[in-house]
């Protein structure tokens, strides 16, 4: 008679779970080998840790500069405005975030990348020379800025 309740594991398929530390077979270090930083519980030794010996990582050369004075722009090309923008409208850095062509509030900088066939009249930190002979050409302006070469 097959009743849930009297449904057993078939034979050999269960084992009783291997007890270590209380004597007998794997008493004293419970397999864990002998004394020392491994045999405690909790061990977790760092990455690379090579045992006093110093570590990988710090045994190869570093390459490249990471300049910490660094000035993280901005990036626009002008072909991006002449899309976005109407004809003769004012284009400042605000103007730039609330179009979502600019997501934080960086300095600008404007680069030549596209066509321009707007004018425009441009107030932007900086900007390329190819950027101000394309913005100049279309008819546009841009004012009270230093062109970066």
């Amino acid at each position: 008679m097959n009743v849930l309740s009297n449904l057993k594991p078939a034979h050999g398929s269960k084992h009783k779970r291997k007890v270590i530390g209380r004597g007998g077979a794997h008493g004293r270090s419970s397999t864990r080998g002998g004394k020392g930083q491994t045999a405690r519980s909790g061990d977790a030794s760092m990455k690379g840790f090579g045992g006093g010996q110093t570590p990988l990582v710090r045994l190869i050369p570093k390459r490249g500069f990471k300049n910490i004075f660094r000035k993280a722009h901005a990036i626009v090309n002008v072909g991006v405005l002449d899309n976005i923008f109407d004809e003769n409208a004012e284009i400042t850095p605000g103007h730039l975030i609330e179009k979502g062509v600019v997501k934080k509030s960086l300095p600008v900088k404007l680069l030549g990348g596209g066509e321009v066939r707007k004018k425009f009249v441009i107030r932007v930190h900086e900007f390329s020379a190819s950027a101000a002979e394309k913005i100049k050409s279309a008819g546009g302006t841009i004012d009270g800025v230093k062109c970066k070469v």
